[in-house]
């Protein structure tokens, strides 16, 4: 696979720029080593840390361990995403409009800079563009 398509595929995301993109296809391991979304998200250090016990989960803060440069970049990106948002309005119904209705803003950015791992992971893995969600539903 070439890098600069894979590059170019990351930055289809919205809130990945080149230098997210040029340092997640530099730093990341191949995305076959991930078998879910979780473990690269965790990887980066974007995920909740866990104090579960007998079956019953219990998710803690946000771990911060793990690859400190493109959990801050995807965080950077998430924050850009989140105050444009903010700014002109996220669309009726998504699901960043509906979290940034009953959540603080930088808490929807780190989940955002999440899901943005977990969606890189993905496309990454499958080989395809970014599909924004909000226009396949309408």
């Amino acid at each position: 696979m070439n890098t600069d398509d894979t590059a170019r595929r990351l930055t289809t995301i919205p809130g990945v720029g080149s230098v997210t993109a040029a340092a997640t296809t530099t730093f990341a391991p191949p995305m076959e080593t991930f078998s879910k979304g979780r473990d690269f998200a965790a990887w980066v250090g974007l995920t909740p840390r866990q104090h579960s016990s007998g079956g019953k989960d219990r998710l803690g803060r946000t771990s911060k361990m793990g690859q400190r440069d493109i959990r801050r970049l995807l965080i950077i990106g998430a924050v850009a995403v989140v105050r444009w948002a903010a700014r002109k309005g996220a669309p009726e119904g998504t699901w960043l409009g509906r979290m940034m209705a009953r959540k603080p803003k930088m808490l929807v950015a780190v989940v955002l800079a999440n899901r943005m791992a977990r969606t890189a992971r993905a496309l990454l893995r499958k080989g395809e563009d970014y599909r924004d969600p909000a226009m396949a539903a309408a």
